[in-house]
C-alpha cells in the first residue's frame, strides 16, 4: 500500500495511509444537520459576518496575475450584485487559500477538484457552482504527460523513475494518479517510483514540455488552455495515460457568510453574461461558457471515492 506520510497545511493536515473508507466529515466546528455533507450557515446570528470587501480568490494552477485579469469582468459584475467592494487574492498554494478561508480572509473562492473536500471538511466551503459547456456537460481529465524521446513512454515505465505530481491535495497532480497507478498498474508511488512536487500544473507542463521532468501526471484542462496560449505546443507534449472525466473547479462561500450575502453571490454567478467576458475567452478553450449548480454530495462522490481508495483522511485542528 502507499506509504504513510503527512503534509502540514499550517493547522490542516492531509494523512495518506492505509485505506481507512471512513465517512466524509466536517471538522467539529461545523455542524451539518440536513446532511449534504457540508456545513450548515450559523443559526446563531452573533457568528454571522456581512464584510463590506468581499475577497475572492481563484484555484492557485497558473500565473495568478494573468487570472486577476481574466476574473475582473465577473468580479464587476460580483460587486454590483452584492453591493460590495470586492478584491482579488491572488493565492500560491491551496494550503494558503484554504488557510485564509478558515482565518476568515477569504469569502468567495475557486478551490480546485481534489482540494475541494479538504476546503468543505476544514475550511467551511459551500461549492454550489461549477464551469460547464453550453448542454451543461462538464469535466476534465487527467493525463499522464512526457515529452518526445522520453525514458517513460508507457505507464508501466514508470516504475523506477521520477514522476512530478502538482501537490498533495490535488486530484488529477497527486490523488487520482496514485490510485489509478497502483490499481491498474501495480505500482505505488513512493515505492515502486519517486515522487517530486512541482507545485502546480502549469508547473508540471511547463517542466515535461522543457525535459526537466520525465513524466507528470496533469489536469488537461490546465494543459489545453496553456496549448492555446502557446505556452506550450503539441510536439512538446506526448500523452500516454487518459483517465475518466472529473469534476473541474468549485466556486462557493465561507459558511458563515449571512445567508442574504450568499443568496445574492449565488445570483450573480448564475447571472453573469459570459459573452465577450474574459472568462469566455480563458475558459471557452476548454469547452466552459456557464455557470451550473452543483451539489458537493453528488458531483465530488467520485472524488471522496478516490480518497477512499488512497487512505485520505483530513484532520482538522
Amino acid at each position: 500500500m502507499i506509504s504513510k506520510y503527512s503534509a502540514t497545511l499550517g493547522i490542516l493536515t492531509l494523512a495518506l495511509a492505509a485505506p481507512a473508507y471512513a465517512e466524509f466529515q466536517l471538522a467539529d466546528r461545523y455542524s451539518d444537520e440536513d446532511g449534504d455533507l457540508v456545513a450548515d450557515i450559523p443559526g446563531d446570528e452573533s457568528a454571522l459576518i456581512d464584510p463590506s470587501t468581499l475577497i475572492f480568490s481563484y484555484t492557485p494552477v497558473e500565473d495568478p496575475a494573468v487570472y486577476e485579469g481574466v476574473w475582473e469582468g465577473f468580479l464587476e459584475h460580483l460587486s454590483e450584485v452584492t453591493g460590495k467592494d470586492v478584491q482579488f487574492f491572488p493565492v500560491q498554494s491551496n494550503a494558503a487559500q484554504i488557510e485564509a478561508m478558515r482565518a476568515g480572509r477569504l469569502h468567495v473562492a475557486g478551490v480546485n477538484t481534489g482540494g475541494t473536500p479538504l476546503a468543505v471538511a476544514c475550511a467551511g466551503f459551500r461549492p454550489f457552482a461549477m464551469m460547464a459547456a453550453e448542454d451543461g456537460s462538464f469535466g476534465y481529465e487527467m493525463e499522464i504527460i512526457t515529452y518526445p524521446g522520453s525514458p517513460v513512454q508507457s505507464p508501466e515505465d514508470i516504475a523506477g523513475a521520477t514522476m512530478a505530481f502538482t501537490s498533495e491535495t490535488s486530484n488529477s497532480g497527486n490523488k487520482a494518479p496514485s490510485a489509478i497507478l497502483e490499481s491498474e498498474f501495480g505500482l505505488t508511488a513512493g515505492e515502486d517510483f519517486e515522487v517530486t512536487y512541482s507545485g502546480a500544473h502549469d508547473s508540471s507542463v511547463l517542466g515535461v514540455a522543457n525535459q526537466d521532468y520525465d513524466v507528470a501526471a496533469v489536469a488537461n484542462s490546465v494543459m489545453n488552455r496553456m496549448l492555446e496560449r502557446d505556452v506550450v505546443s503539441d510536439d512538446q507534449i506526448v500523452s500516454i495515460y487518459t483517465s475518466q472525466t472529473f469534476p473541474t473547479t468549485a466556486y462557493g462561500t465561507v459558511n458563515n457568510l449571512t445567508p442574504e450575502l450568499q443568496d445574492k453571490i449565488h445570483e450573480a454567478f448564475f447571472s453573469f453574461d459570459w459573452e465577450n467576458s474574459g472568462l469566455a475567452q480563458e475558459f471557452s478553450q476548454s469547452g466552459e461558457e456557464q455557470f451550473i449548480e452543483i451539489a458537493f454530495q453528488d458531483e465530488w462522490e467520485v472524488i471522496r471515492t478516490i480518497d477512499d481508495a488512497n487512505g485520505v483522511t483530513y484532520e482538522c485542528n
